[in-house]
């Protein structure tokens, strides 16, 4: 297949960014990585009249820890993250989060900030977003907007996002040594999309939890996190607890790959898995 016709843009500076998308709105898409994109675009799902390439803008190319914040740039491969971006249990689970993202060769290309702009719900680094509510920064001409995570997945493939902004960085906060954290998904194979996945954190004071997060992907039409099973936690509950009373909670999607009771079934799976993992 090939694409509907476009207009190709390649601009070197963020403020040429900004004036395409205020000038071209709904017809201007983003390309990063072009690893969603470019296949929707190829099997005409997308058929953006202007096409703005971000490879050329170098300023959005950086990965940096800044004390406790993780700074992903728009132009963040996902590969940068095979080896600790940041100190501590934050870089760990990146690096252990990095390994289920498709494949080798479109780790080399997909940007992070992508997968974020992109939205889908069986996204990995979405979830990650969500478990340690990251914060969002987009741009427009109008200024710049700092989105917080819970507010920002509005459903599959949709945001806050007004169609004249970019996401410029995604901030990660950079836990201490006092959290332990988890990741579990399952998939048909290596590579596929998540059906269910599962990442914790937890914060420990001892042999008691006094912090726990608990987020799914692949579930729900957007990243979520479960309040009512991190509770659980916190009195004491055992992995397998916390695991069914999550599952309970949630709402599965059904599509061609699982019915909703199949789903709730692996969400039992994978959180009590991502919890055991953290709590080894």
């Amino acid at each position: 297949m090939k694409p509907a016709d476009f207009e190709y843009h390649a601009p070197r500076a963020l403020d040429e960014v900004l004036a395409l998308l205020g000038e071209h709105r709904e017809e201007g898409r983003i390309l990063a990585g072009g690893q969603s994109l470019v296949p929707m675009m190829n099997f005409r799902l997308a058929r953006p009249p202007h096409l703005i390439d971000l490879n050329g803008v170098a300023e959005l190319d950086f990965l940096r820890a800044d004390g406790s914040t993780l700074r992903v740039g728009a132009l963040t491969r996902h590969a940068a993250f095979h080896r600790p971006a940041a100190p501590g249990p934050t870089g760990k689970l990146l690096t252990q989060v990095v390994q289920h993202i498709a494949h080798y060769p479109i780790r080399m290309r997909g940007t992070f900030v992508g997968s974020i702009a992109h939205a889908d719900p069986a996204s990995e680094w979405c979830v990650v977003v969500r478990l340690l509510e990251a914060e969002i920064l987009a741009r427009s001409r109008r200024g710049e907007r700092r989105l917080k995570a819970a507010k920002y997945f509005h459903g599959t493939f949709a945001t806050a996002l007004a169609p004249d902004e970019v996401i410029t960085e995604v901030r990660l906060p950079v836990l201490d040594e006092s959290w332990r954290t988890g990741f579990y998904e399952f998939a048909r194979r290596a590579g596929d999309f998540a059906i269910a996945m599962t990442a914790v954190a937890v914060r420990t004071a001892g042999q008691k939890i006094s912090e726990a997060r608990i987020a799914i992907g692949g579930v729900e039409d957007r990243p979520t996190r479960v309040a009512s099973a991190e509770a659980l936690l916190l009195q004491g509950a055992s992995p397998a607890q916390a695991a069914k009373a999550l599952a309970a909670a949630v709402k599965p999607m059904e599509d061609i790959h699982a019915d909703a009771a199949y789903r709730r079934d692996l969400v039992v799976a994978t959180t009590q898995r991502a919890l055991e993992q953290a709590l080894a």
